[in-house]
Parts: C-alpha cells; sequence; structure tokens
C-alpha cells in the first residue's frame, strides 16, 4: 500500500512539474518571423507603421508592441521580427496578408588551388574574362563579417564603388573601415549575445575565408602552414564584395539573416554568397528560401553550401529551386608530409601542417594494424 501511495506522488509530481514547464513556455516571448510577402506600394515609413500596429491588434498593448518589434523587413520583401507568445504567433498567422509566422532558429555556418583545377584562371585569353567588367560585379556575403586589412582585399588598382552600389560602411571601434574593394559591412545582430561586440569585423574567420574565395585579390607564396604553396585568388578578383555579418557567438539566426537579404537586395549587390545552412524546412518557414526568392525576383543569384553532411539522403541544405546550392568535391592534390616513426622509418602521410610534434608517445587503440608507432 506504502508503495502504491509513493507512486502516486511521484506521479503527481511529475505531473505538476511539466504543467508548470508548459505554463512558462506558453508565457515566454520568443523570437518569430512574421512574412508577408512582396513590398506593398507604401513608404518604408507607413509600413513600420503597419507592422506596429499588426503587432499591438495581436498583442493587446502598443507599449509592449513597440518593445517586442526587432526587426522591420521593408526595403526588398514585406515582415518582421518580434518576441511573441505562442497564442500570438498563432493568431498573427490567421490575419490577412501574412504568407506565414514562424519560430526564429538558428543556423550553422557550413585553398588556393580550386579555382584553376575547375577551369577558371587569370589566363584572360584563355577564358575570355574582362576584369573591368568584373570590377562592377558587387559579391554580398552573409556570414562572419570580413577582416578588410588581409592583403586578398586591397584596394590597390581598384576605382570607386559602381554608381548603382546604395550600401553602406557601418562604423565601429575596432573596425578599419571599407575601401575600393570592400565597398560595403554591416552587421546584422539586434537580439544577439550580449558578449558579442557590435561590429563587421570577423573574429572567427569563416567570412573572410568565404570571401576571399569568391572575391579574394591574387596572393602570391600563400600557404597552409606551410603546405600548398602557391597563389590564392577568388574566382572572380577583380568583383567588389559587401559584407554582411549575420553569425555571432550563438550562431546565425534567421532574423538577421532575413534582415540581411533586405539590406543587400537594395544595396545593389549582383550576387549573393551564403555558406550557412541548417535542416530542411518548408520554404515559408525557410529564411534563406525567403531572402533568396526576393532576391532572384530582382535578378540577384544566390550561391549556398549544400552543407557538411552526408552522403545519406536527406542531408543537402538549401534545396529551394531558385537557390545555385554548391556542394563539395575532391580536388587533384593531397597535402603530403613527412612523417617520422619512432623506428625511424619515414614515410609519407596527409596532413595540414609541417611542424614537429612535441615529443611525446602517439598511442593507438587496440583496432589499430600499426607496428611501427608506439
Amino acid at each position: 500500500m506504502n508503495s502504491v501511495k509513493i507512486t502516486a506522488v511521484f506521479m503527481f509530481y511529475n505531473l505538476a512539474l511539466l504543467i508548470s514547464a508548459s505554463d512558462t513556455t506558453q508565457n515566454e516571448r520568443k523570437p518569430y518571423i512574421v512574412y508577408m510577402g512582396e513590398l506593398p506600394k507604401r513608404s518604408r515609413k507607413t509600413m513600420e507603421d503597419d507592422h506596429h500596429d499588426i503587432l499591438s491588434d495581436a498583442i493587446g498593448d502598443q507599449k509592449i508592441a513597440r518593445e517586442s518589434k526587432i526587426y522591420s523587413y521593408k526595403r526588398s520583401f514585406n515582415g518582421f521580427a518580434a518576441r511573441l507568445l505562442p497564442h500570438e504567433a498563432t493568431y498573427l498567422s490567421k490575419k490577412e496578408g501574412v504568407v506565414s509566422v514562424f519560430p526564429n532558429t538558428i543556423q550553422k555556418l557550413q585553398t588556393t588551388r580550386s579555382w584553376d583545377f575547375l577551369g577558371l584562371t587569370d589566363d584572360i585569353g584563355k577564358t575570355k574574362r574582362n576584369p573591368k567588367a568584373e570590377s562592377n560585379l558587387i559579391i554580398g556575403v552573409l556570414d562572419t563579417g570580413i577582416y578588410v586589412d588581409s592583403p586578398s582585399f586591397n584596394d590597390k588598382g581598384f576605382g570607386p564603388p559602381p554608381p548603382k552600389w546604395k550600401g553602406k560602411c557601418a562604423p565601429a571601434a575596432n573596425f578599419t573601415g571599407c575601401n575600393n574593394k570592400v565597398i560595403g559591412a554591416q552587421y546584422f545582430n539586434l537580439a544577439g549575445s550580449p558578449v558579442d561586440q557590435l561590429s563587421p569585423v570577423d573574429t572567427e574567420g569563416h567570412g573572410t575565408h568565404t570571401a576571399s574565395t569568391a572575391a579574394g585579390n591574387s596572393v602570391t607564396r600563400a600557404s597552409l602552414y606551410g603546405l600548398a604553396e602557391g597563389t590564392a585568388k577568388g574566382g572572380v578578383p577583380s568583383a567588389r564584395i559587401a559584407a554582411y555579418k549575420v553569425c555571432w557567438s550563438v550562431g546565425c539566426q534567421d532574423m538577421d539573416m532575413l534582415a540581411a537579404f533586405d539590406a543587400a537586395i537594395a544595396d545593389g549587390v549582383d550576387v549573393i554568397s551564403v555558406s550557412i545552412g541548417g535542416p530542411a524546412r518548408f520554404y515559408f518557414e525557410d529564411s534563406m528560401a525567403i531572402g533568396a526568392f526576393h532576391a532572384m525576383k530582382k535578378g540577384i543569384m544566390t550561391a549556398c553550401a549544400a552543407g557538411n553532411y552526408g552522403p545519406d539522403t536527406s542531408t543537402i541544405q538549401n534545396v529551394a529551386p531558385w537557390i545555385f546550392t554548391a556542394g563539395a568535391s575532391s580536388i587533384d592534390r593531397q597535402f603530403e608530409t613527412d612523417v617520422k616513426l619512432g623506428n625511424g622509418m619515414t614515410t609519407k602521410g596527409i596532413s595540414i601542417n609541417t611542424y614537429s610534434p612535441k615529443k611525446t608517445n602517439v598511442f593507438f587503440n587496440k583496432w589499430s594494424t600499426s607496428s611501427q608507432c608506439q
């Protein structure tokens, strides 16, 4: 009998915890994106007022509505991001003029010879390239920002930005500013972590890497820890770069990426490059698909990474048909370094560095078939 009572008390306690957790979830405001499709024929100010009115109607309090709104998307498409309760999000999803309402999610970030391997060389006669025309090409890169002081982004030989450019350089304490190569640099982080310094500067390296891969200058004697020394260059070295920092310590948030798409399309970029991805979703709830769709409507191609997962089924990311999705591939070389074993034997091994390791033993697990190392 006592065991029955104890079980009943335990079940009641667990049920109370579940109800309490459910109540907490229902009363906690979280970021949602309210997507409303094409831009209406109104001023941006009127659109902001519309967003506030719609939000006030759902929340029932103008002050809370004003405090809850994070972004108004009003330059290239219509919508907003706001902190909502679940029932408010449901209410908004049923309103006329609203295409979709979905939670803000966090997505993840996804060498010197690659372009030669693909046949895109600097030999103008061989590839029939036109550097003058290419210098009018503006590539918008949504990533972790950019390190403008890299040799890949030196503006020697570049003239002023193309007249079509309408973007800007966001000021920041640790940012040296733009130049005629990197003509734009902005950041989007209205609801991010307080530990992040608000600046377009890349402190992680991924954005600088992707920007230089797309349009970096030719840099001679580049190497990776002494390996693969050669000339590093982007696919279109004469092109201009506009960096949009959307990835921070917490990751890359949907609402920030949509704000960057909204800006990049209106700024006048010709191509948008995004090496970010997440699980596949319905197109109306996919920030990448929504942003790329409105870019496509303006004649702007969006190139995205297919992700680093696979080769299993359903592992490719960014699959909307209006996105140019690039998958990973092999290349025509290996990074080799001499490996000197404990018995004095030297052999070739695949590596990413040439420096000597500390003098410590290397231990292999019980499945290892090597008898040469210890």
